[in-house]
Formats: structure tokens, C-alpha cells, sequence
């Protein structure tokens, strides 16, 4: 038999949800990031510190992100779009699931390419209360090789999204405070 290596070590997640069931409060996380505005529509975001297992944690390295706008919308191109950022977020999720439920499954990869989509009508943002802000729709599709079945894939696929944090962040509702300091 060939052993399956996607990188990711399944045993120590399963550990982990076995040792979570008897310690909920150690599954709650807080992620942060803070933003600093830069000029025009362009921020610096950075991510470091976040709090999990009932203590503060710190990634390895702080890492830093650049949002702006693009020179078709007046602005100065420094970095994605904010909304570019949620398709980065939800591309990741749902890749890296995809690799931990083939692990788990014993289903070696060769590769996988996710392109996300999502459709806009920016009229919402400048300001046309008849149109909404955010994304219409978002499309997912993905590109993947493997010693699997095509059934198989669709099955890594859909236990990727049915565990996935950012495409239920984005599905379901989410409370949003905003509030000022």
C-alpha cells in the first residue's frame, strides 16, 4: 500500500477534536486584524496575535496586507481590493480542506487549483441605494488531480465546503459590530 502524504497531519487534528469535545472553552478563537489607512483608499492591515486554546497565541511572523483600489476606480493600485481579499480567504479555505479531507481519506493529490469568482455591481458602493454593496454571487471551480475518482473529488469537494469557516462566514449570518474607540 502507498503511504498518502498531502502535508497535513490529519492525526493531530483528529487529537484535537477529541481532546476539544471535553474542554469546549478551549475551542473558542478570537482572529484579529488591524488596519492603518495609508492615503486615499489604501490600507496596511496586519495579522499577528490572535487568542485560542484559553491563552493569547502569536503566529511565527506578523504578516502584513496592502488594500487599495485600482486606477479604474481613481485610486492608486497598492494592493487588491477588500473584496479580492474575501475570494483569497474563501480560495484558502476551501484548498486547504480539500488537502486535509484527501489526507484523511487516504486520497493522494497531485494538485489543486481553486478560481474563485465573485460578480459585482459596484454602483452599490458609490452610493446607489437600490444596488447592493457586496458580491451578487461567487463561483467556485476547481481543478483538481488525484488518484481518485471524479466522485471521489466531488466528495473531497463537498466535505471541504461543509467544513470550511469562510464559505460559512460568508452563507450564513454573521453578527458584525462596528463600533468606535
Amino acid at each position: 500500500m502507498t503511504t498518502v502524504d498531502n502535508g497535513v497531519n490529519v492525526q493531530a487534528l483528529l487529537e484535537a477534536r477529541q481532546a476539544l469535545k471535553g474542554a469546549p472553552e478551549a475551542a473558542q478563537f478570537t482572529w484579529r486584524a488591524t488596519s492603518t489607512w495609508r492615503k486615499g483608499v489604501h490600507s496596511t492591515t496586519t495579522i499577528q496575535n490572535f487568542f485560542g486554546l484559553g491563552a493569547e497565541q502569536s503566529h511565527k511572523s506578523e504578516a502584513v496586507f496592502d488594500a487599495d483600489h485600482p486606477e479604474v476606480f481613481a485610486a492608486e493600485d497598492n494592493g487588491i481590493t477588500p473584496i479580492e481579499y474575501l475570494l483569497v480567504g474563501l480560495a484558502s479555505c476551501l484548498t486547504a480542506g480539500v488537502a486535509s479531507v484527501a489526507q484523511n481519506r487516504g486520497i493522494q493529490l497531485r494538485s489543486v487549483e481553486s478560481t474563485v469568482e465573485g460578480n459585482h455591481d459596484i454602483r452599490g458602493i458609490l452610493g446607489d441605494g437600490e444596488v447592493r454593496n457586496g458580491f451578487n454571487d461567487i463561483k467556485v471551480t476547481f481543478n483538481i488531480d488525484a488518484d481518485a475518482s471524479k466522485e471521489e473529488i466531488e466528495a473531497l469537494v463537498a466535505q471541504s465546503q461543509k467544513r470550511s469557516a469562510v464559505f460559512d462566514a460568508l452563507t450564513n449570518p454573521t453578527d458584525v459590530t462596528v463600533e468606535v474607540a
